[in-house]
């Protein structure tokens, strides 16, 4: 949701913030579990420390009475470029066994704003839900966008690597993971998930509106059917909405 901040055409890295109209695009679809990228705006020099408390978490919260919660920064890191920060899980049913869990960012260097920078560590969050009576597993991440750097993630496979050990240990547990996987290469990041037992929800729409990417996935297993899914354009981000309606298999 790039902490609230709308797509303008003319000028989207200045485009205003505007919550509401994030508020408005979550609500209307009603889902049963809401998973978030980009929550809340980090402010170097001071890293995420300077975003606590959690504003745009707050006033979603306060927007979905009727769901349960959990929120996660990446660490505090000096080096954090003012971007979206942090991850949340909303369901309408109660969370249990959360965590958060980082994935380390490989020391890339890269120019920011004439500055020498390497890139922060990224997040993995998760948490377990009943949907129709049966438990269900939740996994949420951002993954580093090695494509600006430059690079691949092929060339830097960590962060794909601990997801797909989460996947691996979880083949017989009915699993959702979504998120920014950040890969141009979705054929082959879907390839190597499959190979995990787990399926992405699509794979031909676009989801990012800077470039024609599909860097958004809803990766479940076995135990769940994908009955059917969209890809909704939005002004309300810079991505568009991906939306996946499952049933057990």
């Amino acid at each position: 949701m790039q902490f609230g901040q709308i797509w303008d055409d003319r000028d989207p890295d200045n485009a205003p913030v505007r919550i509401e109209d994030t508020l408005a695009e979550i609500t209307r679809h009603g889902a049963d579990i809401i998973q978030l990228q980009e929550v809340e705006h980090a402010r170097p020099p001071l890293g995420t420390a300077t975003a606590s408390p959690t504003p745009n978490y707050d006033r979603l919260r306060a927007a979905l009475p009727g769901y349960h919660s959990h929120f996660a920064y990446p660490p505090a890191d000096p080096r954090e470029l003012p971007f979206g920060i942090g991850l949340a899980i909303f369901s309408k049913q109660p969370l249990t066994d959360t965590f958060a869990e980082t994935l380390p960012s490989p020391p890339i260097e890269f120019e920011f704003q004439g500055e020498k920078k390497t890139p922060t560590d990224r997040l993995l969050i998760g948490a377990k839900t009943h949907a129709a009576g049966r438990e269900l597993s939740l996994l949420n991440t951002h993954l580093l966008a090695f494509f600006m750097l430059k690079t691949d993630s092929r060339a830097h496979p960590g962060q794909r690597a601990r997801l797909a050990a989460h996947l691996r240990a979880a083949q017989s547990t009915p699993t959702i993971l979504s998120g920014d996987f950040n890969v141009r290469d979705h054929v082959g990041l879907a390839a190597q998930f499959a190979a995990e037992g787990f399926n992405t929800a699509q794979t031909e729409k676009i989801t990012w509106r800077r470039m024609p990417y599909v860097l958004d996935h809803i990766f479940y297993n076995s135990p769940l059917r994908c009955i059917g899914s969209q890809v909704i354009p939005t002004l309300a981000s810079d991505h568009h909405v991906l939306v996946g309606d499952f049933v057990w298999a």
